[in-house]
């Protein structure tokens, strides 16, 4: 992934009603961005320009799948769990706490890490 995002673009992302039906839609189960373009009734390069933006910032995760017929696609998920902000000091300061990954993905990022 990128560096940290700072506050503005991650405002800016959530902003956007297309990023914020994909979030709201993965939360629930890992989709493909063809699924996903049905249910947010966008088109594909609209999709992925989102994807592409929510990924920055580590609020989605892709992941790859094995189709029956051996081709493989990519299918993504809700990695966002919370987004605290706050204002003091004369400031704004925010946090994201991200999900948890299970045992398995922990391997797979450390495994393609060492590549």
């Amino acid at each position: 992934m990128s560096e940290e995002c700072d506050l503005s673009t991650v405002l800016a992302i959530l902003d956007d009603e297309y990023a914020r039906s994909i979030l709201t839609e993965t939360s629930v189960e890992p989709m493909s961005a063809s699924t996903l373009s049905e249910r947010c009734d966008a088109s594909l390069p609209t999709i992925y320009r989102r994807i592409d933006r929510l990924k920055e910032c580590q609020l989605v995760t892709e992941e790859t799948e094995l189709a029956p017929d051996g081709n493989h696609y990519s299918v993504y998920s809700a990695n966002l769990d919370r987004l605290e902000l706050s204002l003091g000091d004369g400031e704004f300061a925010f946090e994201l706490s991200y999900r948890e990954q299970d045992v398995a993905d922990k391997f797979t990022d450390m495994w393609e890490g060492m590549r």
